[in-house]
């Protein structure tokens, strides 16, 4: 049996293709061929999702496009099971994917370290303007002005969820001397033995000199940080997220930012970023005017999904993905399945009566 994965970085390529290899050293359940797997560069979307036509197993990235229309594609292809290398999973269309019996599954949690550590590095670096003081010495310009930053130590982190991640980005705000004040549905304990205080949302948004950003894309959630947000933040506030783009109403920042307002903002992520992030478009023009705008603001820092990109955090991702596609070949269910469909010998192909329509 082959795997198709989509959307394989550089990187993770050789990582996949030797977790796959030693995984699928002996033959897959019920005496059938070893598993392999097959990596593609382009992402799952609907004009690639007919790619996938004959394989039972498909392994997808964050940025894959699972709606309605494309799961009917994959389901009419004969696919029966999507690992998906990535903890969230507001992409796909899970009841759709759970009316076609797909089998769907996750990587439930993966280093947190990787994503709190580089959202430090997004803080700091627009703190100490480092990328404009780089830019300057390679032009052996090594003036200072416009390079002050701030000490942290003193100053008051506000992180917006406490779990795992936010956990590791507050032990990190306590290593600088920082006060911590959270916002969540429940504290975390760890983080009030660290000395966080938990307040509501306008309370932090108002005392916090640096806003991190560390919740799951939910209804809830979208737009979190929106103009009101925006408004009720220092002046002078450091605003990062690394979790995912549409916690932020791009639009509303855009504005503030022309008003002059925020000392920096460091973005891992950016609510439009589906066909955006992680490929080569240097040589085309960029229709979306409000990342155009955004990156234009000095006091911006916009880098491309790259949080998780740690040799530890992507190993331990393939690591899940592997074990999610060996547990449906078995027959099991694990933890990371978001749809667990019905069992593999009972699955016949769907046919769906209308395969093109559009959603």
């Amino acid at each position: 049996m082959e795997i198709l994965a989509f959307g394989v970085q550089a990187d993770e390529q050789p990582l996949i293709e030797q977790a796959f290899a030693e995984a699928g050293g002996a033959s897959a359940p019920g005496g059938g061929d070893p598993v392999g797997v097959h990596c593609l560069k382009v992402f799952l979307t609907a004009d690639t999702a007919p790619i996938a036509a004959g394989h039972e197993v498909i392994s997808t990235s964050v940025n894959a496009d699972l709606n309605a229309r494309v799961l009917r594609v994959l389901a009419d292809g004969g696919t029966r099971m999507i690992a998906q290398r990535s903890t969230g999973f507001n992409n796909i269309d899970l009841d759709v994917a759970r009316e076609l019996g797909l089998c769907v599954a996750r990587v439930s949690h993966y280093s947190p370290y990787s994503v709190a550590e580089f959202a430090w590095t997004l803080a700091m670096a627009v703190n100490r303007r480092i990328v404009r003081a780089a830019g300057r010495t390679r032009d052996f310009d090594f003036r200072l002005d416009g390079l002050l930053g701030r000490d942290m130590r003193g100053r008051t982190a506000g992180v917006v969820g406490t779990g795992k991640i936010g956990e590791a980005f507050t032990r990190i705000a306590h290593g600088f001397g920082m006060r911590l004040l959270g916002w969540d549905v429940a504290p975390n304990q760890e983080c009030l033995d660290l000395g966080m205080r938990y307040v509501d949302k306008d309370e932090l948004l108002a005392s916090a000199d640096l806003v991190s950003l560390h919740v799951p894309l939910l209804p809830s959630t979208r737009h979190l940080i929106d103009a009101t947000a925006l408004r009720a933040m220092k002046d002078d506030a450091i605003l990062v997220n690394s979790s995912r783009g549409g916690l932020v109403d791009t639009d509303a920042l855009v504005d503030e930012l022309r008003a002059g307002r925020f000392a920096g903002i460091g973005l891992d992520v950016y609510e439009a970023e589906a066909g955006l992030f992680f490929l080569d478009k240097s040589l085309e023009v960029v229709e979306d005017d409000t990342l155009a705008r955004l990156v234009t603001f000095p006091n911006v820092l916009v880098t491309s999904h790259q949080a998780y990109y740690t040799v530890d955090a992507l190993g331990q991702i393939i690591e899940a993905t592997v074990q999610n596609v060996t547990d449906y070949l078995a027959g099991r269910a694990g933890d990371n399945f978001l749809v667990r469909g019905p069992a593999r010998e009972d699955r016949a192909p769907h046919r769906h009566s209308d395969p093109g329509r559009a959603e």
